[in-house]
C-alpha cells in the first residue's frame, strides 16, 4: 500500500540521501569492495523516513518505539528472519512490531516490489554501506550506514529532529587538526578495530551521554604529572594506585580472548568509567585509560592566562569553524574544560551536557588555540 508523505523533512532530504549513498557506493566499487548494499532511491528513502517519523510519535503500551530499519532484500542479509506474510510499511505496523525488535543490533528489513515498500522480516547482518534509519526517540531519526571496519561501527549521515535537518559534513574538519575520535566518527581514518583506543573513546563518549547527568572526562598523558597543576587540591576522589581495569584489557592481545568476552568486558569497564563522570567534578584518566581521579575540580594553572577565544566546529553542513569566546560554547563545565586544555595542551576533554550535547575540547597546533568539536550528531 502506498501513501503520500506528510513529513516535510522526509521530502526535503530524500534526494540528498540518495546522492550521498550513490557517492559512497561508487567509490567503494572503484576500490574493489564487494557485497555492497543496494542504492536507496529517493522515493524509497522518503517513504521510509515518513513512516518512521510518524511511528516515533506513537506509543505501544506506554512506550515510544526505538527501532532500526535497514533497506535491503532478504537474500542480501546474513541469516535473515523472514515473515511468511510481508507487512506494509506504515506507522501502525512499525509501532506494533517495535517491542520485539528494539534491542541493539536488530534491524527490520525493508524492501520494495515496484513502488510498494514493505517489511520482510528482521536481520542482524547487513552489507557494506547499507541504508539504516534509527528511531532513537520521539521525532528523532538518525540516518547511517555500516562499515565492515571496526566492531559495531556505524557512520552517521544525517540527523532529523522534528523539522530540523542536520547533514553530516566530513569536509568541516578538512582544515582543522581534529582529534582522532572525531575523524573516526566521520569515517576519515584508517580501519579501526573494536578494542582499539579510538573505538574505546567513542564508547566512553556514548556512555557518558547516555547517563544524562552531564559530566567531564579529562584524558591526560600517562608520562606527565603536569595535569595536577590544573586541579584544585585536595582531590576529593583521587585513586591510588591508578585503577587499571580498562587499560589491562586493552594491553592484552585480542587473539587471546574471544570477541564476545571482550565486548562484554570492555562494555563493563567503559560503563564503570563513564558512570563516574556523573559525579560533580571531572573524571581523569591517562591515555592508557588508567583511572587517576574523579570528582576533581578544575582550576586555572599558575602563570597561565584565562582562556578567551576558541574555535568551535560542528561537523554538519553549514557548521564550519567559527571563533567564539569560550563562555559562549556552554556552561561552567565547558568553560572549565576549555581552560584545562588551554593550560594542558597535550590533554583532551570530553564534556556531556544534560541536554544531550557532547563537546570535545583539544588543542589546535595549527591555530594555537583550544578547539571545541560539538559531536552529538555523530554519537546518536
Amino acid at each position: 500500500m502506498n501513501y503520500q508523505s506528510t513529513y516535510q523533512a522526509a521530502v526535503s532530504i530524500a534526494a540528498q540521501v540518495e546522492c550521498i549513498f550513490a557517492t559512497h557506493l561508487e567509490l567503494a566499487k572503484g576500490a574493489g569492495e564487494v557485497d555492497l548494499a543496494p542504492l536507496p532511491l529517493a522515493k524509497f528513502v522518503e517513504v521510509i523516513i515518513d513512516a518512521a517519523f510518524w511511528a516515533s510519535l506513537r506509543k505501544e503500551e506506554g512506550h515510544s518505539p526505538k527501532i532500526s530499519l535497514a533497506f535491503l532484500p532478504p537474500q542480501q542479509s546474513s541469516n535473515p528472519l523472514v515473515f511468511k506474510q510481508r507487512l506494509a510499511l506504515t506507522p501502525s505496523a512499525l509501532t506494533k512490531i517495535a517491542p520485539g525488535v528494539e534491542r541493539a543490533g536488530i534491524h527490520l528489513g525493508i524492501w520494495h516490489e515496484g513502488d510498494e515498500v514493505y517489511i520482510w522480516g528482521t536481520t542482524t547482518g547487513i552489507p557494506n554501506f547499507c541504508f539504516v534509519l534509527d528511531v532513537s526517540e520521539p521525532s528523532l531519526l538518525v540516518i547511517k550506514h555500516r562499515r565492515f571496519s571496526g566492531f559495531g561501527k556505524f557512520t552517521n549521515v544525517a540527523v532529523l529532529k522534528g523539522e530540523q535537518i542536520k547533514i553530516v559534513d566530513p569536509s568541516s574538519t578538512a582544515n582543522s587538526d581534529a582529534p582522532a575520535i572525531v575523524l573516526s566518527l566521520l569515517d576519515l581514518t584508517a580501519p579501526s578495530y573494536w578494542n582499539d583506543a579510538v573505538n574505546v573513546m567513542i564508547q566512553l563518549a556514548v556512555s557518558m551521554r547516555a547517563h544524562q547527568r552531564g559530566g567531564t572526562l579529562l584524558i591526560v598523558r600517562a608520562e606527565s604529572k603536569n595535569w595536577l597543576h590544573s586541579i584544585i587540591k585536595p582531590i576529593q576522589y583521587a585513586v591510588q594506585p591508578a585503577f587499571s581495569g580498562l587499560s589491562k584489557l586493552l594491553s592484552q592481545d585480542r587473539k587471546e580472548a574471544s570477541q564476545i568476552f571482550w565486548q562484554t568486558a570492555l562494555k563493563r569497564e567503559v560503563e564503570h568509567l563513564a558512570g563516574l563522570s556523573a559525579v560533580d567534578g571531572a573524571t581523569v584518566v591517562n591515555d592508557n585509560y588508567d583511572l587517576l581521579a574523579f570528582g576533581a575540580k578544575i582550576g586555572r594553572a599558575k602563570g597561565k592566562d584565562t582562556v578567551d577565544e576558541i574555535i568551535f566546529i560542528e561537523p554538519i553542513a553549514g557548521g564550519g569553524a567559527v571563533r567564539l569566546h569560550a563562555s559562549k560554547v556552554g556552561g561552567t563545565r565547558h568553560l572549565s574544560a576549555a581552560q584545562f586544555v588551554h593550560d594542558q595542551n597535550d590533554a583532551v576533554a570530553f564534556v556531556a551536557s544534560q541536554d544531550g550535547h557532547f563537546t570535545i575540547f583539544s588543542w589546535s597546533q595549527e591555530h594555537a588555540k583550544v578547539q571545541a568539536h560539538r559531536i552529538d550528531t555523530l554519537l546518536l
